[in-house]
């Protein structure tokens, strides 16, 4: 029995949806079960809630371990991992972030990081790279045929598909393998945002431009749709490390562990070629 967290999110779905095409026996865990449908078992469960984690660990082999971005990262991590030992899970699995020269994200990590290593479980930590998937958040720009808002300039960055992930961490959860790694996951070559958006032009059939957007500029924009203020802080600190080079390398790691190469953001662009194209007209 593995047990998937974050089982709504962009990754934890596709590691659910691969497991459950072997026939793996799984209970996927969300706060808001009428959110997931699942060929597996579903279980309602909160990382501030620690009675809820015990529940959904129990009879459990192995989990899949995804932490929502924020301050709370270490906590919630750490309140998983005792409810895993304490539970008699043998194997946990969690989704860790790039280091990039002490990012905040990876610093949130760290922490779980740490207690996995030193848990007496079997453990890997994998770090991604920025997501493919990321640019979605241009889809209603480009289909309104506005500029696609570029907050990193010329600096480009190892863009992994989410899918390649999933597919690691599907790999590191059913064989051992991996036990005590830590694989950083990237696209085969390095690209941004210019070239993110010139790929998604020839897959429209039509040019679509970019706009620079200061780091200040993004940081007013964000706070007034709103967004947390820690968050947006995060965001736009790593823009400002891509767009200085500061996470501009790639591995091999998806290569060597899947057996074949990382798929490029040209292909994550083609397969979702539909999240960019007007909805048709309605009457």
């Amino acid at each position: 029995m593995i047990l998937i967290t974050g089982a709504t999110g962009t990754v934890g779905r596709e590691v659910l949806r691969l497991l459950a095409g072997r026939g793996v026996p799984l209970r996927a865990m969300t706060r808001d079960p009428a959110r997931l449908s699942s060929t597996g078992a579903v279980v309602r469960a909160d990382f501030g809630a620690p009675d809820t984690l015990r529940d959904a660990v129990v009879g459990v082999d192995s989990v899949f371990l995804v932490t929502a971005p924020g301050a709370r990262v270490p906590e919630h991590d750490l309140a998983m991992i005792d409810a895993a030992r304490a539970g008699g899970v043998r194997k946990v699995v969690k989704l860790s972030a790039v280091g990039g020269r002490g990012t905040d994200p990876a610093r949130w990590h760290a922490p779980g990081e740490r207690a996995l290593a030193e848990s007496g479980l079997a453990w890997t930590a994998l770090r991604p790279s920025s997501f493919a998937s990321n640019a979605l958040r241009w889809a209603d720009t480009i289909r309104a045929g506005g500029p696609v808002p570029n907050l990193t300039g010329t600096g480009a960055q190892g863009v992994v598909d989410p899918r390649d992930v999933a597919e690691v961490a599907v790999a590191a959860l059913l064989g051992d393998g991996h036990d005590g790694t830590t694989p950083t996951l990237t696209g085969p070559d390095l690209i941004g945002v210019p070239d993110q958006v010139g790929h998604l032009s020839e897959v429209l059939g039509r040019r679509i431009a970019t706009v620079d957007v200061p780091p200040d500029v993004a940081r007013e924009r964000m706070l007034a749709d709103g967004l947390d203020r820690t968050l947006v802080d995060v965001a736009v600190h790593g823009a400002e490390l891509v767009r200085a080079g500061g996470n501009a390398f790639v591995t091999d790691d998806v290569h060597r562990i899947l057996g074949r190469p990382a798929r490029s953001f040209r292909t994550w662009a083609r397969d979702h070629r539909d999240a960019f194209l007007a909805p048709p007209a309605v009457g």
